[in-house]
């Protein structure tokens, strides 16, 4: 394992990494990548689930002649640990959570990148340039999706006039109906919102912190359970959770396309704004494969097939790539709002309403993550 650098510098601490192989042990039991020695064209990607589906890839593998070969991980945790325990090299491309770009570049895990080589022209101006990913005024990550966290609910249950504030979670209708994503990043940034700290959740002193704790122990009778991902949205279907706070759209627009009565929406405390975004491995064999990759996903046809990946779906940061979507799936940009003519999610960005989703800034992340394990005992 390379070594590990104590946060003084920005690194990756050690307790944190050791926390996240805990609780990313499911993941870590998985075979472990096919490294693609033997083989010029094959693509190493680490990702969330859902992001080799050839129905997002497909065009790309056909095209090129180059396979992509996945390993899958569920929170950025579980990423921290798996580039810690494998050698510099074995990832081609690595998709993260925006807000672990600084920790890969600062642990030498990704490779600068060129920023003439991606259609930023194509993006909205709000993501041509997007905090945590230019460093120094270098280009280490490109922004791929996002999506808003605020709250996801039973429609049969509760009504959007009630979810306009965290205060439901309180509400006796919802007693024992409280689900959770189990990872600590987005559910306590949406509870942190709830306990006053709308602005900045995740920069927050330690009066707003104590806040925020008190939040989760008024909460913490409500609760159903803590859910992993294909979880999650099974205890939506079956009526386990009426309400999860800290998860959004990706889970609602998949389930109520089947015909759930489910929605979400960001209460007028705020929400969290999740980003997957992608960077080249150090020590990549294959960085013209990485950057053609990369290259794809960003152009008007990767986007709008990553906007409606069958894992879960996205908004998508580029301008060219809504174009496509418009022309091409013109039922799927109603659906997740990214047409031009109605209201849309880049008016939701607009009202102030949504915070980029970070690691803690005050306070250790240990000291969220020691929290978020007393909150579930």
């Amino acid at each position: 394992m390379p070594k590990l650098i104590t946060p003084s510098t920005g690194l990756i601490k050690r307790r944190t990494v050791l926390r996240g192989l805990s609780a990313g042990a499911a993941a870590l039991a998985a075979p472990s990548v096919i490294r693609a020695q033997d083989s010029d064209k094959t693509l190493n990607l680490l990702c969330w689930p859902g992001h080799n589906d050839p129905a997002v890839i497909g065009l790309f593998e056909e095209a090129t002649g180059i396979k992509v070969v996945a390993k899958e991980y569920v929170g950025g945790d579980n990423m921290v640990a798996l580039v810690n325990q494998s050698p510099v090299g074995t990832y081609d491309v690595i998709l993260s959570d925006a807000e672990f770009v600084i920790q890969l570049r600062d642990g030498g895990f990704i490779d600068p990148m060129t920023a003439e080589d991606y259609p930023f022209e194509d993006f909205f101006p709000e993501f041509q340039k997007f905090p945590g990913h230019w460093l120094e005024d270098e280009l280490y990550s490109v922004i791929i999706r996002y999506g808003f966290l605020g709250v996801s609910y039973r429609t049969d249950i509760l009504t959007r006039e009630e979810v306009e504030t965290y205060q439901i979670l309180l509400d006796p209708k919802v007693a024992g109906k409280v689900g959770y994503f189990d990872w600590y990043l987005p559910s306590m940034g949406c509870l942190s919102c709830g306990a006053g700290n709308d602005g900045h959740p995740y920069d927050i002193d330690e009066d707003e912190f104590a806040a925020l704790v008190a939040m989760m122990d008024q909460v913490k009778a409500q609760t159903s359970g803590f859910y992993s991902m294909a979880d999650t949205f099974s205890s939506l279907t079956n009526g386990d959770a009426s309400i999860i706070p800290g998860v959004g759209d990706w889970i609602t627009q998949l389930l109520a396309a089947d015909g759930v009565p489910v929605d979400s929406w960001v209460p007028k405390e705020g929400g969290v704004q999740w980003t997957e975004s992608m960077s080249i491995g150090k020590g990549s064999a294959k960085q013209d494969m990485a950057k053609q990759f990369i290259q794809y996903m960003t152009s008007p046809e990767g986007q709008a097939l990553s906007a409606v990946m069958p894992a879960y779906n996205a908004s998508i940061p580029s301008k060219a790539g809504w174009e496509h979507l418009n022309a091409n799936m013109p039922d799927d940009a109603k659906r997740l709002r990214m047409t031009f003519e109605d209201n849309n999610v880049m008016d939701d960005y607009a009202e102030g309403k949504i915070n980029i989703r970070k690691t803690p800034i005050q306070q250790e992340i240990e000291d969220w993550t020691d929290v978020w394990a007393d909150f579930k005992a």
